[in-house]
């Protein structure tokens, strides 16, 4: 349906008009990281906040499926490395964040919003998949930020209090609310096709 609306409007060939399509796409997945970025709750026994980043990264990943999700965050990730205001505003910014108590997890968002969609997109999209991938995609998640913590810390037991057990409750929820709103999407899609 969105390729039918994009040719009505955009004038050119079909490639032309796909490639303006998917583009605009990838941008905006972008930015709506960043602004996901914006809403952010410092906490402070750690130097790690707690963000709706985590949930934007999981929402793209499963609405747009793995490889877009990865160009998404790989293009928010150029966008601050660039200097860019889209990291959380707690941090530095810039490559001073990437290599901050929140490098690792950032680095990971490329990886974690493609396995959240590609695992998504192998089956029927039900709310049952969708938090497998998010499941799936948190564990990366984790993986990537709390291996950068360790590095920077040292210490097993400071890298999991900084990284790990605050956060748990959170991502929970996040899992189930973006699990929730991507199967709706699908459906509501379904129903319009």
């Amino acid at each position: 349906m969105m390729a039918r609306t994009a040719s009505a409007v955009l004038p050119g060939s079909d490639r032309a008009q796909q490639w303006v399509l998917e583009t605009s796409i990838i941008v905006g997945a972008s930015l709506f990281i960043a602004l996901c970025a914006r809403i952010t709750l410092p906490l402070p026994f750690t130097p790690v906040p707690l963000t709706l980043q985590n949930f934007g990264v999981l929402l793209v990943g499963l609405l747009l499926g793995g490889r877009r999700g990865f160009a998404a965050l790989a293009l928010y990730l150029c966008e601050g490395l660039a200097g860019l205001a889209v990291f959380n505003p707690t941090g530095p910014g810039g490559l001073a964040q990437v290599l901050g108590p929140t490098g690792g997890y950032l680095i990971a968002y490329p990886l974690v919003a493609f396995v959240a969609g590609w695992i998504f997109e192998r089956g029927k999209k039900s709310v049952g998949r969708a938090i497998t991938a998010n499941f799936a995609a948190e564990i990366v998640l984790f993986a990537g930020g709390l291996s950068w913590l360790w590095i920077l810390t040292h210490s097993f037991s400071r890298t999991f209090v900084y990284g790990l057990y605050w956060f748990v409750f959170a991502e929970i929820i996040k899992i189930m609310v973006a699990a929730a709103i991507a199967s709706g999407w699908q459906r509501l899609h379904r129903s319009e096709s």
